[in-house]
């Protein structure tokens, strides 16, 4: 039998694992419904830790916590680390800070069900295999018929056997599809370096302190010491000097006179 002009793409009606291959035009003539039902979340969190060792533009070498070093080139502007409570970037990150970052990957279970309803009258038949079906548009579409499907003829389940002319049939697809929807998130937090720690208290602080240079008169001065006369020393000797020193002078005034006299 040669197919009509009004005839479109052949479509597979399958039920379970139902499909249909509608063309455009016959989209309006099936009603789908879809719902998802979520199932419980579970988490698994990884955590790595490691100190910064070099910040080089935005390449960052980080020390782990296992003695490895890990290279993270080109590491984004957008890259955020909290430390104490602030969001620093690349830029911010200084030798010798911790960084700890946490991943957790979240898998959420979920079914997505589909329910398509078709309804049309039969136009033609070959069981089991496929059935021909006008539309509520007119348009006449070819669907196969998978082994076991059944349809509402009258509120009656027959098989494709079953199936006469004229006879307004409707099939529907559900399809449970599950799946497992999976998200990672990375949260990164830091400190700042230790800074050096006090010596304990038992242990004596030795400061060196550079003593102030004395000026040359002041060394001059101590160099010099003043020179006094002991305490029992006599002022008779002085007094012998200045006696004789008179005599001296007098008898030296007599000896120019009489040189003048003659």
């Amino acid at each position: 039998m040669k197919p009509g002009s009004n005839w479109t793409t052949t479509v597979v009606l399958m039920l379970g694992t139902l499909y249909f291959a509608l063309a455009a035009s016959t989209i309006a003539q099936i009603q789908t419904e879809t719902s998802t039902t979520a199932g419980r979340t579970t988490m698994q969190v990884q955590m790595e830790r490691g100190e910064v060792v070099l910040v080089d533009g935005n390449d960052l070498v980080v020390k782990m916590e296992d003695g490895t070093i890990r290279h993270f080139p080109n590491v984004s502007e957008s890259a955020k680390v909290t430390v104490d409570g602030k969001q620093l970037g690349i830029h911010d990150l200084k030798p010798g800070m911790k960084l700890t970052r946490a991943t957790i990957n979240s898998s959420t279970p979920q079914t997505v069900t589909t329910v398509q309803t078709v309804t049309g009258k039969v136009w033609h038949v070959a069981p089991p295999k496929s059935v021909i079906l006008t539309l509520q548009d007119g348009t006449n579409q070819s669907f196969k018929i998978p082994n076991g499907q059944k349809f509402t003829i009258d509120g009656q389940q027959v098989d494709a056997f079953g199936l006469r002319k004229g006879m307004v049939v409707t099939a529907t697809k559900i399809v449970e599809v599950p799946e497992i929807v999976v998200s990672q998130s990375k949260y990164v937090s830091g400190t700042m370096p230790t800074p050096p720690q006090a010596p304990p208290a038992d242990v004596p602080l030795l400061i060196a302190k550079e003593e102030p240079t004395p000026a040359p008169s002041a060394v001059a001065t101590a160099a010099a010491p003043q020179k006094t006369l002991p305490k029992t020393a006599s002022q008779l000797p002085l007094v012998g000097l200045l006696g004789f020193l008179l005599i001296s002078a007098s008898l030296g005034v007599k000896l120019l006179r009489l040189t003048l006299g003659h």
